[in-house]
């Protein structure tokens, strides 16, 4: 399975070839977004005027209808809890947003696609994809 970040369906949004062809070359099946990057994005269109917003709330709705939505159980707890205490020993802590998101690929077991390369290569274990940069 593959996990979208925040800014993966941003860029989609804003139209970026290389993750439009990929996305759209895909299952929704085979996708999962955590509810961690639903609250991301629902709480930066809420920011925008009802204007704006609601278009754009109605949209990201359809796009996440078919996918896998996963929240944050026990499980992506213990992940969490996990990544921070052995980011920080390192010196080297991620985002409290991306250190979820991370546990939330972690206990699924896939592979997150971000352009957020630099703080998510930090965690141990974790496989992601950059859809931002052309093969």
């Amino acid at each position: 399975m593959l996990i979208l970040d925040s800014n993966t369906i941003s860029y989609y949004f804003r139209g970026d070839p290389q993750v439009v062809l990929r996305l759209q070359a895909l299952s929704p099946a085979d996708l999962g977004v955590p509810a961690i990057v639903e609250y991301e994005l629902r709480y930066g269109l809420l920011r925008l005027s009802q204007d704006a917003a609601t278009p754009r709330l109605v949209a990201l709705a359809q796009l996440l209808r078919p996918m896998q939505l996963l929240p944050f159980d026990s499980e992506c707890a213990a992940q969490a809890a996990r990544i921070r205490v052995e980011l920080e020993a390192a010196g080297s802590p991620i985002g409290p947003h991306d250190t979820l998101i991370a546990a939330t690929a972690l206990r699924h077991q896939a592979t997150l696609v971000t352009r957020n390369v630099r703080e998510f290569s930090r965690v141990q274990g974790l496989q992601w994809l950059n859809w931002h940069e052309a093969n």
